[in-house]
């Protein structure tokens, strides 16, 4: 029996699916799989079998789920075309709005804590009643009426002494990487197709990089005790004649607008943990 087109072996004798991604769809193949990487050169999956009649069968859905991948970026494609080049206008106002998101993000989490508070509380009410013994530096009992309790507070603070130096070091550096995934999702929010290998792109991500070391700093400042303001936001297309608003209406307006950019980005600089 004959291997179909597309089935290798690993040094263990396990058959695996495989495609090469042609060029043109190897960036919207990858924003298809939401990969951290850039580009997807290869489709790739285990068959779970080392024997050819068993992945032979096994393929035949693997492959036509990688048709599907493969049909999913063409369409992507097609909804926004490839540019070249974007204006310095539009780097600005997408900086600002990643800027304003991240501190957006911050204020809501201050306002309403971070989420983990009640499951500790859980967890720690759980031991008592059980009648284990635990060590905490953390307050037990009820929580705060309003706001982050001092737990939450210690590990934002931790988390922001750590993604601030990490920050600075990449801008000084000049390391667009750091924040590439956030430039490919304002690249997204804005419906843009900009090349990933073109000047404006690495205009663009010097741009944000120095935006969210900005914000990483401002929000130092509001852990310190010192106001900062949510920047008025820009609404509306990047292309478009701005109106003004807060960065609040413009995320609660994008829930009414799919044109309206809305994300306050994946990687906020003080993500909620439990611990």
């Amino acid at each position: 029996m004959r291997a179909l087109m597309g089935l290798i072996k690993d040094r263990h004798g396990t058959y695996y699916a495989q495609r090469k991604v042609p060029e043109r769809l190897q960036e919207a193949v990858a924003r298809v799989l939401n990969s951290e990487k850039p580009k997807q050169v290869f489709l790739k999956k285990s068959l779970g079998t080392k024997v050819l009649k068993e992945a032979n069968v096994a393929a035949t859905h693997v492959l036509a789920d990688f048709n599907r991948t493969l049909a999913s970026a063409e369409a992507l494609l097609k909804q926004r075309p490839g540019v070249a080049s974007i204006t310095d206008a539009q780097i600005k106002l997408m900086a600002e709005h990643y800027y304003a998101s991240l501190l957006a993000a911050d204020e809501e989490e201050r306002q309403e804590g971070a989420g983990s508070e009640p499951i500790f509380q859980s967890v720690a009410a759980q031991l008592a009643a059980a009648g284990l013994e635990f060590n905490t530096p953390f307050k037990v009992g009820d929580l705060p009426e309003a706001g982050l309790s001092d737990r939450e507070v210690f590990k934002r603070e931790h988390a922001l002494a750590e993604s601030l130096p990490d920050a600075r070091s990449a801008l000084s550096k000049g390391d667009i990487t750091h924040v590439r995934s956030d430039a490919q999702e304002l690249l997204e929010e804005f419906q843009l197709n900009l090349d990933g290998k073109s000047q404006s792109y690495r205009r663009l991500g010097m741009a944000v990089l120095t935006a969210r070391v900005k914000a990483l700093r401002d929000i130092a400042r509001r852990n310190a005790g010192d106001p900062v303001e949510t920047p008025p936001f820009t609404v509306g297309p990047v292309s478009a004649p701005a109106s003004g608003g807060t960065l609040r209406e413009a995320l609660e307006g994008g829930r009414r607008s799919a044109s309206v950019p809305r994300t306050a980005f994946t990687s906020t600089p003080v993500p909620s943990t439990c611990s």
